[in-house]
C-alpha cells in the first residue's frame, strides 16, 4: 500500500521532476500567497469606511485589472509569440511589484483615493495583457509537451493553495498592522520569481520558435481557433462560465458582508474554503493528467451544481461546505480548458490561442465583474451566484451535446490546421 501511494504521488508531482519547472514553481508559492493577501485587501479596501465603495464598485476595480486583456488581449499574444517567455516574465513580475508597491504606500499615507485604486487597477490590467499568456505558455518550455498538463494542474494547485494560506495571512495583517501591508508584502513576494527566472538554466529550456514579423497575424489566430472544433468549443464555454460565474472576487466580499454581515474574518474563511477545495481539484486533474473535451462538460455541470448550493446555503457553515465542493469543480474546470486548448495548438499559435484563452478566462471579467456587482446590489449577491450556476450548467449541458454530435457525424476526425493552410 505504501508502495502504491509513493506511485501516485510521483505521478501527481512528475513535473517537479524538472530542475527549472522546480524553480519557478518554488517562485509561484511565494508570490501567488502575496497575490491573494492583495486580492482580499483590495476588495476590503473598496468596501471601507475611507473609500465607502459598494458592490459595483468593487465590479469595476476587478473589470480593470482585466479590460485591457479584453480589448488587446490578441496583441499581447502575438507579442508573446515574438519574444522570448522569459524576457517578457522579467518585465511583468517587475512591473507588478512595483505597482504592488505604490498602492501600498498610499494607502499607508492616508491618500488613497477611488480614483487611485481604479488606475492601478487598470495598470495591473495592462502587466497581465502580456504576463498572462507568457506564464500560461512558458510551461511546455520547462517541462516539454508530455509533462505539460501536469505541470498546469500543479500552477493551479499553487495558485489555490496559496487561496487559503494568503487569505488567512492577510486577514491577520488587516487586524494587526493596518490593510497596506497586504499591498507591500505582495510587492516583495515577485522578487522570489524573479530570482527563479534568473536561477534557470537556459540549456535545459524547450523554447518556442519565435514568430517572425508579419501583416495578419493577429487575424490569423482567430481564424486558427474558429477552424478547430477541439479549441473553438472549450473557448467558447470557457467564455460564458468566465462573464456570469468566475466573479468570486466581486461576489465573495458581497456574500460575506451583505448576506451574512461579516467582514475580514468571514471573507477570509470563504476565500480559504474555495481555495482548500481547489487544491484538491487540482491535485485530482494533476493526477489524471488526461484532458478532454466531454471531462470538461461533465465538470462544467458538477461546478454549476456546486454554485446552486453556494447560493441557496443558509448558514455559513453550509456555505463553507459548498464553497470547498466548488473550488474543486471551479479548478478543474479551467485546468482541462486550460490543458486542452494548450495541447490542441500549434507551438507558433500558442500564444495567441492562449490570449484568446484569457479573453475567455479574464478579459470577460470587465464585462462579469460590473454586472455581477450590479446584479447583488439589484437583488442580493445569492441571486448573483445563482445567475452564475444557471451560465456554468448550460455550458456544460451545451460542450457535451456538441461533443457527442460532432463524434456521431460521419468522416475523418478533426484535426488541428496548420498556419501555413490558414495563411493560404
Amino acid at each position: 500500500m505504501t508502495a502504491g501511494l509513493w506511485a501516485a504521488t510521483r505521478r501527481t508531482f512528475r513535473a517537479l521532476s524538472v530542475r527549472n519547472y522546480r524553480l519557478y514553481f518554488t517562485g509561484q508559492v511565494v508570490s501567488s500567497t502575496g497575490t491573494w493577501m492583495h486580492t482580499v485587501a483590495l476588495g476590503l479596501l473598496v468596501l471601507s469606511s475611507r473609500l465607502h465603495g459598494n458592490g459595483l464598485n468593487v465590479g469595476v476595480v476587478t473589470a480593470l485589472q482585466f479590460l485591457p486583456i479584453l480589448l488587446l488581449g490578441t496583441w499581447g499574444g502575438l507579442i508573446v509569440d515574438r519574444i522570448e517567455k522569459r524576457r517578457i516574465l522579467y518585465v511583468t513580475q517587475s512591473a507588478a511589484g512595483l505597482l504592488a508597491l505604490a498602492l501600498g504606500l498610499i494607502v499607508a499615507f492616508n491618500a488613497v483615493t477611488m480614483w487611485e485604486v481604479y488606475v492601478i487597477a487598470g495598470l495591473f490590467g495592462v502587466v497581465n495583457l502580456f504576463d498572462n499568456p507568457a506564464r500560461q505558455t512558458f510551461v511546455q518550455e520547462m517541462v516539454g509537451r508530455d509533462l505539460m498538463s501536469n505541470a498546469i494542474s500543479l500552477n493551479s494547485v499553487v495558485m489555490n493553495a496559496a487561496r487559503v494560506v494568503g487569505p488567512a495571512i492577510g486577514g491577520v495583517l488587516i487586524y494587526t498592522v493596518g490593510i497596506e501591508a497586504c499591498f507591500l508584502i505582495n510587492a516583495a513576494s515577485y522578487a522570489a520569481v524573479l530570482v527563479a527566472l534568473v536561477r534557470m538554466r537556459r540549456s535545459e529550456l524547450h523554447p518556442a520558435p519565435i514568430v517572425e514579423r508579419a501583416r495578419g497575424q493577429v487575424r490569423e489566430g482567430f481564424r486558427y481557433v474558429r477552424s478547430v472544433p477541439g479549441l473553438r468549443r472549450p473557448l467558447l464555454a470557457m467564455a460564458v462560465v468566465g462573464i456570469f460565474a468566475f466573479n468570486f472576487v466581486t461576489t465573495l466580499p458581497l456574500l460575506a458582508e451583505h448576506t451574512f454581515h461579516g467582514g475580514a474574518g468571514t471573507y477570509s474563511a470563504f476565500t480559504a474554503a474555495m481555495g482548500a477545495g481547489s487544491v484538491i481539484g487540482g491535485l485530482l486533474v494533476a493526477h489524471r493528467s488526461r484532458p478532454s473535451e466531454a471531462l470538461l462538460s461533465a465538470v462544467g455541470l458538477a461546478f454549476g451544481v456546486m454554485m446552486l448550493l453556494v447560493a441557496v446555503s443558509p448558514t455559513e457553515v453550509v456555505v463553507l461546505a459548498a464553497l470547498f465542493g466548488m473550488g474543486i469543480c471551479s479548478l478543474a474546470f479551467v485546468s482541462t480548458a486550460n490543458s486542452t486548448m494548450q495541447l490542441g495548438s500549434e507551438a507558433t499559435m500558442r500564444g495567441r490561442v492562449m490570449a484568446l484563452f484569457a479573453m475567455a478566462f479574464l478579459g470577460s471579467t470587465p464585462l462579469g465583474g460590473p454586472l455581477v456587482g450590479w446584479i447583488s446590489d439589484a437583488s442580493t449577491p445569492r441571486v448573483a451566484i445563482l445567475v452564475g450556476a444557471v451560465a456554468a450548467i448550460g455550458s456544460g449541458l451545451v460542450l457535451g451535446v456538441s461533443v457527442r454530435a460532432a463524434r456521431r457525424r460521419p468522416g475523418p476526425p478533426s484535426t488541428v490546421t496548420s498556419s501555413s493552410e490558414l495563411a493560404a
